[in-house]
């Protein structure tokens, strides 16, 4: 599988490259461009400083566009007049970049996962602890994992590969079971939480919580393969509860008290944050999140020459979502004209041509334009912005999805739950945005819940997948159904609290299963004729 081969197969210098792009705390390390594998992993540092990479470079053609374009506009989040119009659309082509950029992030994140397991279990000196040992190995499984439920949940059956070198000589390799795959990450998360400490070893590195947030996450998914329309694996809804209750009872993980500070880079690696990648602004390219790049509206609250979302922002059909009181996540996900912002910044021009940095209050268009992950102006975040470039984190998963993944779990099949640590739960994140507090919940209560709150957080196409694995009448109909038309936004001028007029030009795109998940990328088609073979079942052995 020839172009596979580019992707995972990681040469040993590319690796040390890799760490150059480090950053503060665990991440900034000075790369030693004479490294070996031979002679490299001796000390409890050099072991841990070879899986720093995985926190952000691996992860940069998934996060830069593809992130939002696949788990926001796919989604039902995200509009734009002009960009990622297909996957609005689901016209989805094998041709298009973030199709690829997707597979080559997961496939290159595999690849090095498999070369840090393989390296610490040949190379690691005797000063090398056995705990440490273990942690290398479940970080690169941990990412390992996720990587393949990102692949499984966008591609389907893929290939299964635990050995780089082996693969070279492979011309035999196929693609493995939606259920392989499935059963492949349950027990890389697995690993994970059984050889990860429960304190992090370094800001921002991940814990046995991190882990067990995402089994519950995965078992919660893969409750509904291959069961009859409407129902979902009981076994499968105990684990996704089990894990989630075990992390929120003993993580020490506590919701943000204000839901806008989420997003804000002074607060990186805080008390709800599960698991993000860490990004700095002044690395090397594929190190820094370029989010605020594509979505602030203009370079004014950028100070660089980007800030191009002028054109992007939210669809109608994610207006109509919000109550009206849920106006702390909507402020904080997306920009209203008449919204005011006293931690961003904004340059302005005089009309003697003179420059003044001033509170932000948006004065741009009629659109609902992105807020969450632009940040503002270096002044704003401590220095921490450059052209293209910010340090604020991109959230994997926070302790807020973890309540709700528990709430519907303990639902399970029924239609409606009176459980009070589920309601407890599910309201603890309604409290937080300022709605009052239900009596009691279904399914759509907990689904439209995690919309709001993971808007723009590339989460919502992944709910639809797993909302299709066991009621896909349901998901196609939802996603059919989505208005995703222009709308003007107008500010009520003087009104206090301020007060918007939305007019909606409505527009719907069916949705059928045969373009639901995204297609393989034509290169890989082309490349790796395999991939066309019927997927087999994988093979399991205690060694991955």
């Amino acid at each position: 599988m020839k172009n596979i081969h580019k992707f995972i197969y990681p040469a040993f210098t590319v690796f040390v490259f890799l760490l150059s792009g480090c950053s503060k705390d665990f991440l900034e390390r000075t790369p030693l461009d004479s490294i070996v594998d031979e002679n490299y992993y001796q000390t409890d540092e050099q072991v841990l400083m070879g899986t720093a990479a995985l926190y952000n470079i691996v992860w940069f053609d998934y996060n830069d566009k593809a992130s939002f374009a696949v788990g926001d506009a796919r989604g039902g989040t995200l509009f734009s007049g002009s960009s990622w119009t297909s996957h609005v659309r689901f016209t989805t082509s094998s041709t298009e970049d973030e199709v690829l950029y997707s597979w080559r992030a997961f496939f290159n994140t595999i690849g090095q996962c498999n070369t840090i397991i393989r390296n610490v279990n040949k190379f690691a000196g005797a000063a090398v602890s056995e705990s440490i040992k273990k942690h290398a190995i479940a970080e690169a499984r941990f990412m390992r994992g996720l990587a393949y439920s990102y692949l499984v949940r966008n591609y389907q059956a893929v290939p299964i590969i635990t050995d780089n070198t082996a693969l070279l000589t492979d011309t035999t390799l196929t693609r493995n079971t939606v259920a392989s795959v499935w059963e492949f990450i349950i027990r890389d998360f697995r690993y994970a939480a059984q050889n990860l400490p429960a304190i992090p070893v370094a800001k921002g590195r991940i814990t046995k919580w991190s882990a067990e947030g995402m089994l519950a996450k995965m078992f919660l998914t893969r409750a509904g393969l291959n069961h009859s329309e409407g129902s979902r694996d009981q076994t499968d809804l105990d684990s996704a509860r089990y894990y989630a209750k075990d992390v929120i009872d003993n993580s020490g993980a506590k919701l943000v008290a204000n839901y806008a500070d989420l997003f804000k880079t002074a607060n990186n690696n805080n008390i709800e944050s599960l698991f993000a990648l860490q990004w700095v602004y002044n690395g090397e390219w594929g190190t820094q999140n370029t989010l605020q790049a594509y979505m602030a509206f203009n370079s004014s609250i950028t100070g660089f020459s980007d800030g191009w979302g002028i054109d992007h922002g939210a669809t109608a059909d994610i207006l109509k979502e919000y109550e009206a009181a849920d106006s702390i996540r909507r402020k904080a996900t997306f920009m209203f004209p008449g919204d005011r912002y006293n931690y961003i910044h904004q340059i302005v021009t005089n009309p003697d041509g003179t420059q003044s940095i001033e509170e932000l209050v948006v004065t741009n268009g009629n659109r609902a334009n992105v807020k969450k992950y632009v940040v503002g102006l270096a002044s704003d975040n401590d220095g921490r912005v450059a052209n293209m470039s910010t340090a604020i984190n991109t959230y994997m998963l926070r302790l807020a999805e973890v309540y709700l993944i528990y709430a519907e779990a303990v639902m399970g099949n029924a239609n409606a739950t009176s459980d009070a640590e589920a309601l407890k739960y599910f309201n603890a994140v309604r409290t937080r945005a300022g709605l009052a507090a239900k009596t009691s919940i279904t399914f759509d209560d907990i689904f439209h819940e995690k919309r709001i709150e993971c808007a723009m957080e590339g989460v919502q196409w992944y709910e639809f997948v797993r909302l299709y694995y066991f009621n896909p009448t349901k998901a196609l109909t939802i996603l059919s159904n989505m208005d995703k038309g222009n709308y003007t936004i107008t500010h009520v001028q003087g009104s206090v609290p301020p007060k918007w007029n939305i007019t909606y030009n409505p527009v719907r795109y069916s949705v059928d299963a045969a373009h639901f998940f995204l297609p393989y990328p034509e290169v890989e088609l082309t490349q790796a004729p395999n991939l066309r073979k019927e997927p087999v079942p994988y093979t399991f052995t205690e060694d991955l």
